[in-house]
């Protein structure tokens, strides 16, 4: 493991978010040798990493070491831009391989801090495949069920970007820096440059969240805090009914009550149950979906994953998001809380271009194939398949104000090529109240108010 001196002498965002760990006799492992003027000898190239240390008083691209931030241990990789742009070589490469390594020796999560140009190519096609070595241990440390925070620093661009950065787990960026694949100098000449931000890359959902410099060393301690966290092998509860409303008398009631415009929504609900949320947006494929409420937080001073409708037809960004988030939780062996409430599946024209009907598929999918428990709790409308893509089979329950049909009674009605104001009849035959989801076997129960200190 390399363990430079304090990563706060080298990046000014780790000054406030990290001090390094206390590792009595670590000394520095001896960089490679190699031939005059790198691999390729190109002209001068010792020179500029010469001037590149005086300059910066580093020896290579990127600090590494053991680190405390916010009193949680995490191993920490910082660029230093100004050592011949944050750019990748070998010893980059070594230096990377040797902290991931360390993290998964003494299982610790891994902190990246990037500012990076993309490769060197004063090292050509070797400072290249150091993306692959990048790649392979950030594949092993996945695998060994430890997570990757990055931050996106300005800039962060090339195989920076698309190894360290995007392939994190959770991907937090400074306002304003410019990130993408495409550095500035090579990108299409009539390219938007606002493209290239790290505001768009988190409307697009490639990023979680775009944090100020001052707020960060907050944010990475909440982080590592939260998957620091012990978790629950068995299901978590679910949450207390945030309305006090009597059990609905008929079907169509249910619908009504659902349908309240002043009925509790999934930020309430959160905001009641955890004690600290942090957000997880996109699925980094192009899209965000406003409408799903996704992340990591603390119930009880256990870490639980969420996945919240918020009571609008889901795009097929909100189910792909909800399946990132579950299939992270269980690789990360954290319990998972889904709040159901939609009036169906975004179904536009829009939405079936995307692919609705394979985002839906997918979330059935991680449901199904997890090994963490999921607990699910009904808080408002279920319409079909939309709806129950997100409940756990056996474990769902639901609030008085919700229903859950096969289909809107009205739809329903107009299926079954019955008038419009037959809808409040049919609703009755779907049996879509709370308390017949639990004669159904549909719901284990209905949730009460938490009771009044």
């Amino acid at each position: 493991m390399v363990v430079r001196k304090p990563v706060a002498e080298a990046e000014a965002e780790a000054e406030a978010a990290a001090a390094p760990a206390d590792r009595p006799g670590a000394e520095p492992e001896p960089p490679r040798a190699s031939a005059p003027d790198g691999p390729l000898g190109w002209t001068g190239y010792d020179d500029s990493r010469a001037r590149a240390a005086d300059r910066t008083g580093e020896e290579e691209s990127v600090v590494v070491g053991a680190a405390s931030i916010g009193g949680s241990r995490a191993v920490l990789i910082a660029f230093e831009f100004g050592f011949l742009g944050g750019s990748l070589g070998e010893r980059t490469g070594d230096r990377l391989e040797a902290a991931y390594e360390h993290a998964r020796a003494h299982r610790l999560p891994l902190v990246s801090l990037i500012a990076t140009g993309g490769s060197r190519m004063q090292e050509g096609m070797l400072a290249l495949a150091q993306l692959q070595r990048v790649a392979r241990q950030s594949v092993l440390t996945r695998a060994a069920g430890l997570p990757q925070i990055a931050v996106l620093r300005d800039p962060t661009t090339g195989g920076g970007w698309a190894t360290l950065g995007a392939g994190a787990d959770v991907v937090l960026a400074l306002p304003g820096a410019q990130v993408g694949f495409a550095g500035s100098r090579v990108r299409p000449a009539d390219a938007d440059p606002a493209a290239y931000t790290a505001e768009a890359q988190y409307a697009a959902g490639h990023v979680d969240a775009v944090v100020p410099p001052a707020e960060l060393p907050g944010v990475l301690a909440d982080w590592l805090r939260v998957l620091a966290a012990p978790r629950s092998a068995e299901p978590v509860e679910p949450p207390a009914a945030l309305s006090d409303v009597p059990p609905p008398a008929g079907g169509w009631d249910a619908v009504r009550q659902a349908r309240r415009p002043d009925r509790p929504h999934a930020a309430a609900y959160l905001d009641a149950y955890f004690a600290l949320r942090l957000p997880l947006s996109g699925y980094r494929a192009g899209g965000a979906d406003p409408g799903m409420l996704c992340g990591i937080g603390l119930h009880a001073g256990r870490a639980v994953a969420y996945a919240a409708q918020c009571g609008t037809a889901t795009r097929p960004a909100g189910y792909r998001t909800a399946a990132r988030v579950i299939r992270l939780a269980d690789r990360l062996g954290i319990p998972v809380l889904t709040l159901v409430d939609t009036p169906g599946a975004a179904n536009d024209a829009a939405a079936e271009r995307e692919g609705a009907g394979a985002a839906i598929a997918d979330t059935f999918a991680a449901v199904a194939e997890v090994s963490v428990p999921v607990t699910t709790l009904l808080i408002g409308e279920g319409g079909s398949g939309g709806a129950l893509a997100l409940a756990a089979p056996g474990n769902t329950w639901v609030t008085p104000d919700a229903y859950f049909s096969v289909i809107a009674p009205e739809l329903a009605a107009a299926i079954l090529k019955r008038p419009a104001a037959q809808a409040p009849a049919t609703a009755d035959q779907l049996r879509i109240r709370p308390q017949d989801l639990v004669a159904l076997g549909v719901a284990r129960g209905v949730v009460s108010p938490r009771p009044r200190p």
